[in-house]
C-alpha cells in the first residue's frame, strides 16, 4: 500500500493511511469489560497487568492504568520465551526505577510463576499486617489480572493453578465475563476480558500491536505489518533472513526481500508472480510463534 492509497475497514477496525497508521480498534464488547473491571475494581487487593515481553512499553495500557490507580500494581512481562533476554532485563530495570514491581514470566513453561506469587505475598504483606492489627483474620489476597488481548492472560492464569480452568484461545477478546480462580490457597485471581484503549496515534506502535497479534486480524493490513517486521529484522536480526529463508539481506528493499522469501518457497501465483498475500502469512506467523527466535520489539 503508497502512501497515497487509503484503506476503512469497519468502525471497529483500523484505518490505514498508507504511512498514516492509526489504530482504532475497540469492538463493542470493550466498551462492557471496562465497565466490568471499573466495577469490580473495588472487589480486589491487587493488580496483575501483563503486557507481552516483546513490546511491553507497547502495551501499557494508559486507560486500564488509569482505572487501577489506586491499587498495587504489579507487571508482568509475559512470554519471556519469545523476547530477547538483555530486553527484557533492561524493561525490568527500567520499570522497577519508576517504583513497579516487575516479574517476567514465561506461562507455557511455568519460569517465573513463583516470583509472581511471591511478589504478590510482598504487596499484601502491609494490608495484612493491618488486618492483624486489628485483630482480623488474615483472608487471601483478591487479584485482578488485566492487560490488552492475546497478552496470555488465560495461559498465565492455567499455569499458576496448574490446570485448564481459564480458557485460551488465539482470537484477541476471548476471555469473557467474571471468574475467580483460586491458586493453592494462597491467593485468589479474577480473570477480566483483554482491553484496548480506543485510539493509538502513534504509528510504530500500531503496527507492534499488530505483529504481535494483540488487535483482531481484520483490523491491518498484513502485508504493511509484514514488511514491517522485515525492517525490524533487517536492523535487529538479519542473519535470521537467510536462516530461516535463505535469502540474502544487502541493499534490498522490503518488498525485493518479500518476494525473495516468496520465490525462495515457492509461494507463486500464475504467470510466477510472488504470491505476497501467502509470504506475508508465513512470516508473521512465524514472528509470533518465536520460529525467528527472541526478537523484541521495544
Amino acid at each position: 500500500m503508497n502512501s497515497s492509497e487509503k484503506t476503512r475497514y469497519d468502525k471497529n477496525t483500523i484505518l490505514i493511511e498508507g504511512e498514516n497508521m492509526a489504530i482504532n480498534w475497540y469492538p463493542g464488547h470493550m466498551v462492557k469489560a471496562r465497565r466490568e473491571i471499573e466495577e469490580n475494581i473495588k472487589l480486589v487487593d491487587i493488580v496483575l497487568m501483563l503486557l507481552d515481553a516483546r513490546a511491553p512499553l507497547s502495551c501499557r495500557n494508559p486507560d486500564l492504568e488509569k482505572i487501577v490507580s489506586r491499587k498495587k500494581l504489579i507487571f508482568i512481562l509475559n512470554k519471556m520465551d519469545l523476547a530477547a533476554p538483555a530486553a527484557t532485563r533492561q524493561h525490568q530495570k527500567m520499570l522497577q526505577q519508576d517504583g513497579y514491581s516487575v516479574v517476567a514470566m514465561d506461562s507455557s513453561s511455568g519460569k517465573g510463576a513463583k516470583d509472581v506469587v511471591q511478589a504478590i505475598k510482598d504487596a499484601y504483606a502491609e494490608q495484612a499486617d493491618r488486618l492483624v492489627q486489628k485483630g482480623r483474620r488474615v483472608r487471601s489476597p483478591r487479584v485482578m489480572v488485566v492487560g490488552v488481548p492475546n497478552v496470555g492472560k488465560s495461559t498465565f492464569l492455567n499455569c499458576l493453578v496448574g490446570q485448564k480452568i481459564a480458557r485460551t484461545g488465539a482470537k484477541p477478546g476471548i476471555t469473557r465475563g467474571k471468574q475467580w480462580i483460586r491458586v493453592r490457597e494462597d491467593v485468589e485471581f479474577m480473570d477480566t476480558p483483554g482491553l484496548m484503549w480506543p485510539k493509538v496515534e502513534d504509528v510504530e506502535q500500531g503496527l507492534k500491536l499488530a505483529l504481535l497479534d494483540i488487535v483482531g486480524e481484520n483490523a491491518y493490513s498484513e502485508e504493511e505489518v509484514a514488511l514491517y517486521l522485515i525492517r525490524t529484522l533487517q536492523e535487529k536480526a538479519p542473519q535470521v533472513i537467510f536462516t530461516k529463508y535463505k535469502v540474502e539481506v544487502g541493499q534490498q528493499s522490503e518488498q525485493e526481500i518479500l518476494a525473495a522469501i516468496a520465490q525462495k518457497r515457492g509461494y507463486l501465483n500464475k504467470g510466477g508472480i510472488p504470491d505476497s498475500e501467502k509470504t506475508c502469512h508465513l512470516l508473521l506467523q512465524d514472528y509470533r510463534r518465536g520460529n525467528l527466535g527472541k526478537i523484541s520489539l521495544d
